[in-house]
């Protein structure tokens, strides 16, 4: 085993209290930024939030979580 050695990415479990069907992406109004997480209605909100910049980010957020 190498000071290197590459890590295989850990399939996450989706957080308690949502479903795949919340996952939602939202852009800014004024910046154009988007971001991908879990919408919650009670409060208007994304959880768990990240960064998208490409399609690419979108598959891994889906492949972080065990999703299609």
């Amino acid at each position: 085993m190498g000071i290197f050695s590459k890590k295989t990415p850990q399939t996450l479990s989706i957080p308690e209290g949502f479903t795949a069907d919340m996952i939602r992406l939202e852009s800014s109004v004024c910046t154009g930024e988007k971001t991908i997480g879990f919408y919650s209605k009670t409060d208007k909100k994304l959880h768990y939030s990240e960064l998208v910049r490409t399609q690419a980010d979108i598959d891994a957020f889906y492949e972080k979580y065990g999703l299609k």
